[in-house]
């Protein structure tokens, strides 16, 4: 070990190889998983950590407003119309 070279400035090479390999392991991955030859996940194969999705959608509701909130709407319709 060189004399004039303190052990944390020995360590900074060897620090920045490692986060290199890595880096380069985790691109490697990445490209593998999006290349176009790669097989994408099945619909039938679940993730095992996301809860179950309905198939259908929700059924839809409706309200019927009086005039007075008819008439309160278009004027909010109106006025934010009116900002563009």
């Amino acid at each position: 070990m060189p004399d004039h070279a303190s052990f944390l400035q020995l360590l900074g090479p060897v620090v920045l190889a490692l986060a290199a390999v890595l880096w380069v392991i985790g691109l490697v991955r990445v490209l593998r998983a999006t290349r176009p030859g790669a097989s994408p996940r099945h619909a039938s194969q679940a993730l095992p950590a996301l809860p179950h999705q309905r198939q259908t959608p929700p059924e839809r509701e409706a309200v019927e407003l009086t005039p007075a909130e008819r008439d309160a709407f278009a004027g909010l319709v109106r006025q934010l119309g009116d900002r563009r």
